[in-house]
């Protein structure tokens, strides 16, 4: 996998109980993600002294309910700022490019 520098930000956080655990991913920090047969995963790091790593494993059935339920929520709100719509604009051109059916030989 090779890590690509994130863009613009992340915050992940995990509440059990009794506890809570809470990680910022920033421009310092890095991203890979890899698809494999059944499912996606998204390793968001930060490196150095305070270095933290989180992996979030989706199989694409709970993929596709996150992304419809995103569209649903973006069609229904205020649109949003140019550099923003135009990024999710042109990834979601390549994802959809990336599942046209691809001929065999």
């Amino acid at each position: 996998m090779s890590l690509h520098p994130i863009s613009d930000k992340a915050e992940v956080s995990v509440d059990f109980p009794d506890k809570a655990y809470l990680g910022n991913f920033g421009r310092h920090s890095q991203f890979d993600a890899y698809a494999d047969a059944d499912s996606v995963a998204i390793r968001l790091v930060r490196p150095g002294e305070d270095r933290r790593e989180v992996v979030v494993h989706l199989n694409y059935g709970l993929l596709a309910d996150v992304l419809s339920e995103l569209a649903r929520l973006l069609a229904a709100r205020d649109s949003l700022d140019t550099q923003h719509r135009t990024e999710l604009s042109e990834a979601a051109k390549l994802l959809t490019a990336a599942l046209e059916p691809r001929a065999t030989s």
